[in-house]
């Protein structure tokens, strides 16, 4: 009878947890779980006419809630609980419960977070297994299964097994304490400072539930620009309440450390990583935190760059620095992500080139808790960039990638720009270390000895706004990390399908349109931006809109035309030894390759060649015909994407139609802006005429340079 009314009583939750007629704002994300076709509904619920659920900690009950609120939205039915396995029953449980054992499952190189889903005949009876080491494998074994059924595919024959390749797979909140997100665009912080922990915002549970869904397991709460009061206790119990809304959906809680919080918050004269007070300091802090939350993760630091306070304040190394952080954190079990992004004025070397020459020395010298956080590409986020020189660099050094979901760079919410096939690109790069054929995923998923740690962290592009991220589509690049950071070997397509048909439904029709638009549009915001390998001609401070005639900032690194360094004989950096040398930091065969301008691929030119504005392409163009060209296609390829969402109209939901469609308007004016903003602007450095058919620009160039966006969201306090 104990079993029965508690199974009612949780019928009843799920029920109430799943409304019967929501309106679509995109708030349920890729986790919409509405009801199936006719014919798919009578197979799956068949399938699964009785579940058998062996599982005893908090982890396995949501386990259990999301796997019931998942058949019950897609089929209508929860299958009731059965304590024998009888013909359709869903079985799920870890490999210590002896019916599991008994199976004989390959469980055994799977980890704690792995999983089989497998359909077995037991006593001759059809049954599917979920089976995992640890509940939280459980977890993730119910989301893929749900993920199947989602996306209308068998469930008859299974036969998957799967575990991350990955241990940390994490988003950074560029959040402060006053709520405002740094590069933020979808709203204020999720962390409602001011009510915690007296009160639990039932998004905390919703944005949990989505990270579970696609396997991250860790968040940094607070901006990298750290502030040291979130280490005060009145903080830390807000910090609590958090870890304990996210400890059932198998998350852990990280956040930032400020390197001179013993100076600002401790008292202490000094931040000195070597002065045993400080050390002292850190290593008491540690101690307070896991008192409070004792499955803390660790910290994330920002230091020595931007103006943040570091190591070097003391003339100590970067290895130095983090290895007193992670002694502190040692032995709870604690890790130290140290970011690689790194940058001064006082350094005169190309600012590509700096991460690499304060790291690459201090390869092995980081405590066994480092992982070293290097951003995807050698700048900053850029729409295109080739992969980071450290990758490959550092035989010694774990190392996690960094990569940016939030679109800094990318136009913001409003530009649809879908960013797995850019992690793609970065992440099957050839490093050539320690020979050809290893990649950037083989870097970062390859532990550098037993035990050592791996990972790949996200900036977040999460906030408050109803559809979480600012638009519907940018949704799709929070469900792409969280694949990536599963699996490096992913690919965008098989991403951006799974995806698009969760979030907007089974028509084969809408599917594919909307994957069109996906597939062309990182490159559309490339050609319009920054076409042929340029980089960082975005407008101060905010990075809204174009300003590649930006060179008055204080920092010679901040203005643009340090970037493409634009004269009347050409365009482009050099990094080549008559140049910067950055060249030099890549393996010899890419060095070769990337060393002349025939052999560079042309979407890397100008990044690696100051080239002639009459250089010949392959196209039998010159190059300043083919930077119009890139930049006509990209504003071209926008409108494309307008037209395809066009002929969605009676196939999507109103509501969410609408808004993408004006979003699209957006980024169709502002694709213009930047065309005819760049192209005004080169004209007057290259002194060459447009050539026939080209448009001019609709202004004049003093027109673009004098608008103003200095209120433009996310732009740091």
């Amino acid at each position: 009878m104990r079993l029965l009314l508690g199974w009612i009583a949780l019928v009843l939750t799920v029920i109430g947890a799943v409304p019967q007629a929501r309106a679509e704002t995109g708030y349920d994300l890729w986790l919409r779980y509405r009801p199936v076709e006719p014919e798919y509904r009578e197979r799956y619920a068949t399938a699964f006419r009785y579940l058998t659920f062996y599982v005893r900690s908090e982890v396995g009950e949501t386990a259990r809630v999301a796997l019931l609120d998942g058949l019950y939205g897609m089929t209508g039915l929860v299958p009731p609980p059965s304590d024998r396995i009888g013909a359709n029953t869903l079985l799920v449980g870890t490999a210590d419960n002896p019916v599991i054992a008994a199976l004989n499952l390959p469980l055994a190189g799977l980890g704690r977070e792995g999983f089989v889903i497998r359909s077995l005949t037991i006593d001759g009876h059809r049954v599917t297994v979920i089976a995992a080491n640890q509940e939280v494998g459980l977890l993730y074994g119910v989301f893929r299964l749900l993920r199947q059924i989602q996306i209308r595919q068998p469930v008859d024959a299974l036969d998957i097994a799967d575990a991350p390749k990955l241990q940390v797979r994490i988003l950074n909140h560029w959040d402060n304490l006053d709520r405002y997100v740094e590069r933020g665009y979808a709203g204020q912080s999720l962390w409602d400072w001011q009510k915690l922990p007296g009160h639990l915002d039932p998004r905390y549970t919703d944005y949990a539930r989505a990270n579970a869904s696609i396997g991250i397991n860790g968040v940094v709460l607070t901006n990298v620009n750290a502030n040291a009061e979130i280490l005060k206790p009145v903080w830390l119990e807000k910090v609590k309440a958090l870890a304990g809304v996210f400890r059932p959906w198998g998350i852990r809680v990280y956040l930032t450390a400020r390197f001179s919080a013993p100076i600002e918050i401790g008292g202490l004269k000094t931040a000195d990583p070597l002065d045993p007070a400080v050390q002292a300091w850190w290593k008491a802090k540690a101690d307070e935190i896991y008192r409070v939350i004792p499955d803390f993760g660790g910290f994330l630091v920002k230091a020595n760059s931007e103006g943040q306070p570091g190591p070097a304040d003391y003339k100590r190394s970067h290895a130095e620095g983090a290895n007193m952080l992670a002694d502190a954190l040692a032995p709870h079990g604690g890790i130290v992500m140290w970011r690689a992004f790194v940058y001064a004025a006082e350094n005169p070397e190309d600012r590509a080139k700096q991460a690499y020459t304060e790291f690459q020395p201090l390869d092995g010298k980081f405590r066994d808790n480092v992982i070293v956080q290097v951003k995807n590409g050698a700048v900053d986020f850029q729409p295109r960039e080739p992969f980071h020189p450290l990758f490959g660099a550092m035989p010694r050094t774990p190392l996690m990638m960094e990569v940016q979901l939030t679109k800094e760079y990318l136009g913001f919410a409003t530009h649809l720009a879908w960013l797995g096939p850019m992690w793609e690109e970065v992440l099957q790069s050839d490093t050539f270390r320690p020979k050809a054929g290893t990649t950037v995923a083989d870097v970062i998923d390859t532990p550098v000895r037993p035990g050592a740690v791996t990972g790949m962290a996200g900036v977040a592009n999460i906030g408050s706004d109803i559809n979480w991220t600012g638009s519907q589509f940018d949704q799709a690049n929070w469900y792409a990390f969280g694949r990536f950071a599963w699996d490096p070997d992913s690919k965008a397509d098989a991403i951006a399908q799974d995806w698009a048909r969760m979030t907007w439904g089974g028509d084969a029709q809408t599917v594919e349109a909307i994957l069109g638009m996906m597939r062309g549009s990182r490159e559309a915001v490339v050609d319009y931006m920054t076409p042929l390998g340029l980089a960082h001609l975005m407008a101060t401070g905010h990075h809204y809109g174009p300003g590649p005639w930006v060179s008055d900032l204080a920092r010679p690194e901040w203005n643009p035309v340090y970037y493409h360094k634009a004269d009347a004989s050409g365009i482009g950096f050099d990094r080549t030894k008559t140049g910067s040398d950055a060249l030099a930091q890549y393996a010899a065969p890419l060095a070769k390759r990337w060393g002349a301008p025939d052999t560079t691929p042309e979407n890397l030119l100008l990044w690696f060649h100051h080239v002639s504005w009459d250089h010949k392409m392959k196209s039998g163009r010159t190059l300043w015909e083919e930077l119009l060209t890139h930049y006509d296609r990209g504003v071209a390829s926008v409108a494309a994407m307008q037209a395809r969402w066009e002929g969605l109209k009676d196939r999507v939901d109103h509501r969410r139609w609408e808004e993408v469609r004006d979003f699209l308007a957006i980024q169709h004016d502002e694709a213009k802006w930047w065309r005819d903003a760049s192209i005004a602007y080169f004209q007057s450095v290259s002194k060459r005429p447009l050539p026939a058919g080209v448009a001019a620009p609709a202004h004049d160039l003093d027109w673009y340079k004098a608008i103003d966006n200095r209120y433009a969201p996310g732009n740091g306090k």
